[in-house]
């Protein structure tokens, strides 16, 4: 039995695979042939669908964990697919590394994170799968492609940068780094209406700017991350403890349990929550700034729109959740990011704005979820490949102006459809099956 990190998506496989080389994925894909199944890659279970699910074969490539080669004065890494986020941001620190931006979760692989277009936030960076350099896949027949933009590859380079695990195995990838900075973190509540407000323009005036909107509540918890000179100046273990762990995750799992058990106090503990969220300021180094530690467990959908709607859509979704008379515990996140090439790139060619919804383990989700969605369809929003939404390939297809081209791609490089499974059929539909009108 494989399940992902929320606990709420699982499947039985015929068989795990975990290769620790190239030659093992190619024996694993054999064997997989040999048995007539379908085979998915899984990286460290953090997508809220069933992306990763398998009903035949499942490979996971923890033991392919390793740094290949690192050149400082480039700044090109070439790391193995199945290296953590958190891992790597390590092994980059030693070599005066760093990666240009992160989200909020580093326990991804850097497969998982660019198949699924994985991001952070700063209205002047993109995802992380821009800052690919060279991707090298295993494709399904056991041949080895090695792809980047500046080769006759092009096409396949833009496709496997977003593949959303349906092009071939990523064994590795070789990224653009930059050298080692520190951040100034700083936290705090504003007015929600102020903060929407002025959104371009915290964006603009801040390297990384994001804020969460409590429902049931009027006030936004921002936060902002800027590059500072000088050295990390960590925060003690036991202040950090209380901060990232006490209060972040203990404390708000215990208003979450009690939102759980009674949905009508929800709108006055989130009012308490926010009341006594105060302000911290932390100067670290950067990935340390980037990534926290989550161990309150929910489900989550999330959506890239243009950039001009994003206030706009917020407001009609605590709206919403007014009108509908929606209990919500967890906050909305709103982040910016800005746009990129990649085929099925969700901000591809536009600025973006992401606004993600959350709910507690164990609460319904799914009236919330497509209330949200349906806001989020009249703006074009594409939804986050590893998070939950309920699109198919027919309303998928006319947001990206590429989709073809991607197909072509699939089409090429996995025509026998060794890496589908019932997620690819339903959102990028069949091998070779005509563009959804």
């Amino acid at each position: 039995m494989w399940h992902n990190w929320a606990g709420d998506e699982s499947c039985r496989p015929t068989a795990i695979e975990r290769p620790g080389s190239v030659p093992e994925v190619v024996a694993a894909l054999e064997r997989a042939a040999a048995a007539g199944e379908r085979l998915r890659v899984a990286g460290s279970g953090h997508s809220f669908t069933d992306v990763a699910c398998s009903d035949g074969r499942l490979m996971t490539l923890d033991r392919m964990d390793r740094v290949l080669d690192v050149d400082r004065a480039s700044g090109r890494v070439r790391v193995e697919g199945g290296t953590t986020l958190r891992a790597l941001s390590g092994a980059l620190a030693v070599h005066g590394l760093a990666l240009e931006n992160l989200g909020d979760i580093d326990a991804q692989t850097i497969a998982g994170a660019i198949s699924t277009a994985t991001h952070g936030t700063g209205a002047r960076l993109p995802n992380i799968s821009a800052q690919v350099e060279a991707i090298e896949l295993v494709l399904a027949d056991g041949t080895t492609l090695t792809c980047s933009a500046a080769d006759e590859l092009l096409d396949t380079y833009l496709a496997a940068r977003v593949g959303v695990g349906s092009l071939g195995v990523v064994s590795a990838v070789t990224l653009r780094c930059v050298p080692a900075f520190t951040l100034h973190g700083v936290d705090r509540t504003a007015p929600l209406e102020e903060t929407l407000d002025a959104l371009d323009e915290l964006g603009a005036a801040n390297d990384h700017f994001e804020f969460y909107a409590f429902p049931h509540t009027s006030t936004a918890l921002t936060r902002t991350n800027n590059r500072v000179d000088g050295p990390p100046r960590p925060r003690a273990r036991v202040r950090a403890w209380v901060d990232d762990v006490l209060v972040t995750n203990h404390a708000f799992h215990a208003f979450c349990v009690a939102g759980r058990a009674a949905p009508r106090l929800i709108p006055a503990i989130n009012r308490v929550v926010t009341r006594f969220a105060g302000s911290t300021e932390v100067i670290d180094r950067s990935d340390r700034i980037f990534a926290t530690t989550r161990s309150v467990r929910f489900t989550e959908m999330e959506y890239a729109l243009p950039r001009e709607h994003t206030a706009t859509a917020l407001r009609r979704i605590l709206a919403t959740i007014d009108e509908r008379g929606f209990r919500i515990p967890f906050p909305i996140e709103v982040r910016l990011v800005a746009p990129d090439d990649a085929f099925l790139s969700p901000v591809h060619g536009r600025d973006s704005g992401y606004i993600a919804v959350h709910m507690f383990k164990g609460m319904e989700w799914r009236p919330y979820f497509r209330a949200v969605e349906q806001i989020m369809d009249e703006y074009g929003g594409r939804p986050h490949w590893g998070k939950r939404h309920f699109q198919t390939a027919a309303t998928l297809s006319p947001r990206y102006p590429h989709w073809d081209r991607f197909q072509a791609v699939r089409s090429r490089l996995d025509p026998a459809g060794r890496f589908v499974n019932m997620y690819t059929d339903r959102v990028l539909g069949a091998i070779g099956a005509p563009i959804p009108s």
